[in-house]
């Protein structure tokens, strides 16, 4: 990170060592990684940031599937590198498809062949692009999701436009030996 000084473990406060511990005892079961070394800096953000993402990436209604989609729609649209490189194993894993994800990752509509994935995608485009939705969009996701699936949705795109503006602000870099998976 060129932007923020990753802490060690030392060197952190007892609340960045309780929200690190927070994190490994968790679904994600791993280290403060990501968005999460730059929101140590502010321990009680990051404590609620990672309590919200865990709700959203592991407790929700909606499909890993459609999530995932959704996921990796906000980290092209924001050329989130370490975004994208995590969450497409997540999505391959959920069972979004290669061909998919290769269009998202091309900002192209992807040929969809199940009629879920095209409402989630285009209900993705429509609120980045016009910052809203039209009754027809809505219905449609509501129609795959329930009113609930929508509502979390909606939380899973604001959470992940945090996610990657934080990425991309922050300059968190790649893993060892990762090129970045996106072209601009």
């Amino acid at each position: 990170m060129s932007r923020i000084p990753t802490v060690a473990p030392k060197d952190m406060t007892d609340a960045q060592r309780r929200v690190v511990e927070a994190i490994r005892s968790g679904p994600r079961g791993s280290a403060a990684r990501g968005p999460f070394a730059a929101w140590l800096a502010s321990p009680e953000l990051a404590d609620r940031a990672q309590h919200l993402g865990a709700y959203l990436r592991f407790e929700t209604s909606v499909p890993a599937r459609l999530k995932e989609l959704a996921i990796l729609y906000v980290a092209r649209a924001w050329t989130a590198q370490f975004e994208w490189y995590a969450h497409k194993r997540f999505a391959l894993d959920g069972g979004l498809g290669p061909e998919v994800i290769d269009a998202i990752q091309a900002r192209r509509r992807p040929g969809f062949t199940r009629d879920d994935e095209a409402a989630v995608y285009d209900f993705c485009a429509e609120l980045h692009d016009r910052h809203q939705v039209s009754d027809a969009r809505f219905q449609a996701v509501k129609k795959h999701l329930g009113q609930a699936g929508v509502v979390e949705l909606v939380g899973v795109l604001g959470y992940y436009t945090l996610v990657s503006m934080t990425l991309n602000v922050f300059e968190v870099a790649m893993p060892e030996g990762e090129p970045p998976p996106l072209a601009d």
